[in-house]
């Protein structure tokens, strides 16, 4: 085998530097008595990882490591993540004892594998050899048996990376424990915070636990025989997960289906799991899944004896028989205190227990588990003992078996998180608890008798009138063939089972007119369902003016409309599921913000003006959106946006250049003056809204929220006083500071202001914007003062603007939430 030795001067400067060396012996090994240097790499046998020594980015350290061949800075594992190379004088070689190890300058050892396996230095035939599935191998050849086995792999030794075929858990019969720890930033490989692993896996029910330290930041619940109880991933075609627990293993691992895309499950140094993969032909990694998935996920949201469920307002509440233990906390949503028995727990009185359905487990911290009991043995047993608070089934298949019992007070709870079967726990209650539940059953039940009889003729007259009006509302439907539009009409029932007959563990996001389901058809498509509140103030003429409009739009920048469904008072759209949901489930979160860099941003950026530019100008109907904002961008696998929600929009045809409305709706941060003010729409009001949702992008914040102690203006207006003081690079997301092109973001700083200027007449049509954007060589004029930068000022302190537009008629406002 040849070794080559190169000069400092021939590493490039870049992320990570590698030229791929390879051997007469094969690609990828290293035999016993050669040496790798610096400066050379070994590649995998199927060309998909290679290892190398590397640099950080932002760092003079060397590291050796495992990364993609495709993409290089992904690196998947580090050997001397502890002690770097301060040069690149490394060797890496198998030294006499039979171990890998990493050599310094001077031939120090830096770090070794510690193989520490009987007979190995006695043997002549050591390899070292980088696998296809990106497993650094030590092993060994016996020559008398001519058989080989492993001495060390690095699989056994998982840094911040999981890769298919490793595992997390551990093994009773080797002693190894294989677990994830973050890197310490991203220039610094070092071991970081947070550690995330399979706890009990001998001693109990064994669950992943998330740690920053020693404090649990996220769990995903005991296994229960199918599945964590906490789990709410769903299955998917890229990988196949297994689960192996037995008296000698218990650990998780996962395979690939396709081999044709390539998926690893990482832990960043903010402490957050995440899924991701890469498809043949991309370099970029799309984010499949992020554990801890939203609040309800963070360990102990509500306290002892609370749950947390993710779609009620507010997100926690106690336990059936438990009231707040202090009142005053939760008025100001601080759960951290829980809840307390409403009628102690008294051994001396008859006791019973409440069913808690469908739920992920309370935290194990004090258990019993027996596997040979059954479920009746169990309740009687938990029965029996003064100090135990609930039990259930420790194995939910075949109708249920065993028993786990808890002592003390019930921890991380998170109320129906899985779809498909159950995972009930009984909480054990005082009978007299139960005395007032019923009482309360009663009262609502005499209630129920009391009110039809009051006021029954009322309602046999709103049921005449409710059913007249269904009726017509079958008769005419929604006139799509008059219409000229051919889309598939959904029946109700198909819609119900794909979207788990409208479960709130499915909703995917809150508008403005109703909640989107995530759901997925009996052909196995994923659709999101946008279904209309009978409340919303959005009737059938806006439904049909969605319908109508988007099924007659088609641009790679515009969501897909697949279908609708109406039957009777339902009304609802069905879109193709975007599997990276909106604009501003990232840009306005501190740790998925940094998922997505400049060069995403400003692709996102020319994606969202040309779909505008489609709406405005190519498209058969001249279409105002009227909602335009980082909610109603929706982002699919590969990141590329999607406009969305035409619920609000309008269309001129001929030469029509503006409208006027008395109801002005829309959201608010968005809407350009001439429209909140006067009800005056055109293409420049998209124009508007689009300049500020640029400036968001640039700057990762919202319009109107800056925290600024001598400044009150918006987000326009700061991004204006930046501009005028040539300090525009300052209004730039902290994250963006190491992937920005500064020609780039003062381009898009600049156009952003042209947008939101005063004037409809100054701001520039969505043509000019697309050139700007993506022509360097256009020139750009100066922008003017953007609107309501000093009516910003104004309207909290002359009387006259306040009142008028807060008098104006028929003003209906969004807050700029996330839908």
């Amino acid at each position: 085998m040849s070794i080559k030795y190169f000069s400092n001067s021939m590493i490039f400067n870049i992320l990570i530097s590698f030229l791929v060396l390879k051997s007469g012996n094969g690609i990828g090994i290293i035999s016993q008595n050669q040496t790798m240097a610096d400066g050379g790499t070994l590649v995998s046998s199927g060309q998909t990882f290679v290892l190398g020594f590397f640099n950080p980015k932002d760092s003079t350290n060397r590291y050796l490591g495992i990364w993609y061949k495709r993409t290089p800075e992904t690196v998947v594992w580090v050997a001397n993540r502890e002690i770097p190379l301060t040069d690149s004088n490394g060797i890496l070689t198998i030294s006499n004892d039979g171990n890998l190890v990493i050599l310094n300058a001077t031939k120090g050892v830096i770090w070794s594998s510690k193989s520490n396996s009987p007979g190995a230095a006695k043997t002549n035939y050591l390899v070292a050899e980088l696998l296809d599935s990106g497993n650094l191998v030590l092993r060994r050849k016996d020559q008398d048996s001519n058989t080989e086995s492993y001495i060390w792999q690095s699989f056994d030794f998982p840094t911040d990376t999981l890769l298919p075929g490793m595992k997390l858990g551990s093994s009773s019969r080797t002693g190894k424990n294989w677990y994830l720890t973050s890197w310490k930033n991203g220039s610094d490989p070092s071991l970081g915070e947070f550690t995330y692993e399979l706890d009990n896996t001998f001693t109990g029910l064994p669950q992943f636990v998330l740690r920053k330290g020693l404090q649990e930041k996220f769990r995903s619940g005991p296994w229960n025989g199918q599945r964590f109880s906490g789990s709410s991933v769903k299955n998917n075609t890229i990988t196949t997960p297994s689960f192996v627990y037995d008296n000698q293993e218990v650990y998780y691992t996962f395979e690939l289906r396709n081999s044709l895309v390539l998926s690893r499950v990482i832990m960043n140094e903010s402490g957050l799991i995440q899924r991701s993969l890469l498809n043949e032909g991309s370099s970029d990694w799309s984010i499949m899944y992020t554990l801890p998935y939203d609040k309800c996920d963070e360990y102990g949201k509500c306290g002892p004896n609370g749950i947390c469920i993710i779609n009620k307002d507010p997100i926690c509440d106690c336990l059936e028989g438990f009231v707040p233990k202090s009142q005053e906390d939760w008025n100001v949503l601080n759960w951290s205190s829980g809840c307390t028995r409403r009628i102690p727990l008294d051994c001396k009185q008859t006791q019973s227990f409440g069913r808690l359905g469908n739920v992920k487990l309370p935290d194990l911290l004090e258990h019993r588990l027996n596997q040979s009991m059954t479920i009746w043995d169990c309740e009687r047993e938990c029965l029996m003992d003064c100090s135990c608070t609930a039990y259930t089934n420790s194995n939910i298949n075949n109708g249920g078996s065993g028993c786990l019992m808890w002592f003390g007070d019930l921890i991380d709870i998170q109320g129906s998180v899985f779809r498909d079967g159950e995972q009930d726990i009984y909480v054990k209650m005082p009978e007299s608890e139960f005395a007032l539940l019923r009482n309360r059953k009663k009262k609502k039940a005499l209630r129920n008798i009391l009110t039809p009889i009051v006021s029954g003729w009322v309602l046999v007259i709103c049921f005449v009138t409710w059913c007249i009006i269904k009726k017509r509302k079958k008769k005419r439907g929604l006139k799509t063939g008059n219409e000229g539009i051919e889309l598939p009409l959904f029946q109700l029932e198909a819609v119900t089972n794909a979207t788990k007959n409208f479960s709130f563990t499915n909703i995917i996001g809150e508008g403005g007119f109703g909640p989107v389901y995530r759901g997925q058809l009996s052909s196995g498509v994923e659709i999101a369902v946008k279904r209309l509140s009978r409340d919303s103030g959005q009737g059938l003429g806006e439904f049909k003016n969605e319908v109508i409009l988007i099924s007659r739009l088609q641009h790679r920048n515009l969501v897909r409309l697949l279908g609708y469904c109406l039957d009777g008072d339902e009304r609802m759209l069905i879109y193709e599921y975007m599997l990276n949901r909106s604009l501003n489930y990232f840009i306005f979160d501190q740790s998925r913000k940094k998922l997505l860099p400049w060069k995403n941003r400003f692709e996102i950026a020319l994606g969202i003006s040309r779909g505008l530019l489609y709406l405005h100008q190519d498209s058969r109907l001249r279409i105002i959106h009227r909602d335009l904002k980082a909610g109603n961008i929706l982002l699919d696998s590969e990141l590329n946006p999607k406009i969305s929600d035409f619920g609000i929009a309008k269309s001129f045809e001929g030469d029509q250049m503006q409208g006027k409305t008395k109801r002005v709706i829309g959201t608010y941060g968005y809407m350009s003056p001439e429209y909140a003010f006067r009800g005056t729409y055109s293409v420049k009001s998209d124009v508007f809204s689009l300049g500020v949702l640029l400036l968001e992008l640039v700057s990762g914040r919202r319009n109107r929220i800056l925290d600024h102690s001598d400044q009150h203006e918006s987000l326009l207006g700061h991004a204006w006083l930046l501009w005028n003081e040539d300090k525009a690079l300052e209004l730039m997301d902290e994250c963006l500071k190491e992937s920005f092109v500064e020609s780039q973001m003062l381009r898009c700083i600049q156009v952003a202001l042209l947008c939101v200027q005063k004037l409809p007449e100054d701001r520039p049509t969505m043509a000019s914007v697309v050139s700007m954007l993506s022509n360097e060589s256009v020139s750009l004029p100066q922008p003017k003062h953007p609107g309501f930068f000093m009516e910003c000022s104004t309207l909290v302190s002359d009387k006259s603007n306040e009142e008028r537009f807060h008098t104006f008629s028929a003003v209906t406002i969004t807050m700029p939430e996330g839908r």
